[in-house]
């Protein structure tokens, strides 16, 4: 049996895993499998929201929504490339009528078939195209970790088609949402330049003048932005060289979250062009890029990140109601009608609980705000106002309470 030191010192470990089932996130099964998450309501409303939050960024900057299968032949990997990097990485499906299929570890190649469906003028250039969606890679089971490492991977994956005249500006853009995102989670961002190793050509894609055009523009783009670089000689994407965004969280450790990456080579593999101002068919170049990357492994760093204390605006119940006692319940009822209908996200703790168990409990459920409600609340139409992250406030009247927590949510504090 586990000691009540371990205990104590367990509950102050911000591990994902126990954060998750506190704040009842996710949960995984063994009739299901290994790192296959399944998502509870309150996990499903925190990734839709952060995922609403991408494509508000994006939805600002021209990007459009597609929408692809989970699997494919086998051929469109051939072309890409991809198949002989990672045919072993697969979840492979042969059909009854012997056909190979794969279901999708990346999604850039049925993007690049959307974008190939009809010729393209360079008056329509650039393309941005957006998705979130689920792929899945054959995870060795030892690498398994929690939300860190999964085999069914959800990636916000955003892919633009432009010409080299506009990567510079497309590259900006997507620099732009990536810090907006960070800072509402008050992450400092450093920039790694991930090149390829000129000592193991056999690693990548195309030829060495492709490459060093393209490492070349990375470098102009971080020297505008007067960015504080790293150089990461190695780590570049098989097809072509990227901007790695790294994070510190609370604890110290330094993460690897967005990336944006630069690819010359998908488009000579597809043929991908447009018809120039002369009326020829001119090579585009493609921007790959993800800013949460894979939502799994974003929620498994935000929640030791912030110790499970997510934002209001983030937060799966934003406010708990706590009536002192059977007579004040449809008071508290009153106020969460007048909170919800304003889209606040309340719940009331109906329980026989004494107050003191219920500020506990709320405090253990990491709930940004509590309302305590009780004879004198009642009388003067308020509530007693108890921050998370600020401690008390005192009694507000309930039009108070609202607007304090909708300057909140707008401003993503």
């Amino acid at each position: 049996m586990m000691s009540r030191n371990m205990a104590e010192e367990d509950s102050k470990n911000p591990d994902h895993r126990r954060l998750g089932r506190e704040l009842d996130l996710f949960v995984f099964s063994d009739l299901v499998g290994s790192g296959l998450p399944l998502w509870t309501p309150r996990g499903t409303l925190v990734r839709d929201l952060l995922d609403d939050f991408v494509w508000q960024l994006r939805k600002k900057r021209g990007y459009q929504k597609v929408q692809i299968p989970h699997i494919t032949k086998k051929e469109l990997y051939e072309t890409s490339g991809h198949w002989d990097k990672f045919k072993d990485d697969l979840f492979r499906i042969t059909t009854r009528e012997g056909h190979d299929f794969a279901l999708k570890p990346m999604n850039c190649p049925h993007h690049i078939q959307i974008f190939a469906r009809r010729p393209h003028s360079y008056r329509e250039m650039p393309q941005r195209f957006c998705e979130t969606t689920m792929m899945y890679r054959d995870e060795q089971s030892g690498e398994l970790n929690g939300l860190s490492r999964v085999r069914a991977i959800t990636i916000d994956d955003a892919h633009v088609f432009c010409r080299e005249s506009q990567v510079k500006e497309e590259f900006l853009k997507v620099w732009d949402i990536i810090e907006e995102f960070y800072n509402a989670f008050g992450f400092s961002l450093q920039v790694r330049l991930s090149f390829h190793d000129p000592k193991q050509p056999e690693k990548y894609l195309g030829d060495k003048k492709l490459w060093k055009f393209a490492e070349s523009i990375l470098r102009e783009i971080a020297e505008e932005k007067k960015a504080n670089t790293i150089d990461g000689i190695g780590e570049a994407a098989f097809y072509g060289p990227k901007l790695d965004f790294m994070a510190k969280d609370s604890l110290g450790r330094e993460w690897q979250v967005a990336t944006i990456q630069l690819d010359m080579n998908m488009p000579e593999r597809f043929d991908l062009t447009c018809i120039n101002e002369k009326g020829e068919r001119e090579r585009i170049v493609m921007v790959h890029y993800a800013v949460m990357g894979s939502i799994e492994r974003f929620l498994s760093v935000i929640l030791e990140h912030l110790e499970g204390r997510l934002p209001l605006w983030l937060a799966p119940v934003q406010a708990k109601i706590l009536p002192i006692s059977d007579k004040h319940a449809s008071y508290a009822e009153e106020i969460a009608r007048v909170l919800g209908e304003a889209g606040l996200r309340v719940e009331i703790d109906s329980s026989n609980e004494t107050l003191g168990k219920k500020i506990r409990n709320g405090k253990s459920e990491k709930i940004p705000y509590l309302l305590v409600v009780g004879d004198e609340e009642v009388s003067a139409k308020t509530a007693a106002v108890e921050s998370r992250d600020k401690g008390k406030v005192g009694a507000l009247p309930l039009p108070d309470v609202l607007a304090r927590l909708q300057e909140e949510i707008r401003s993503r504090a």
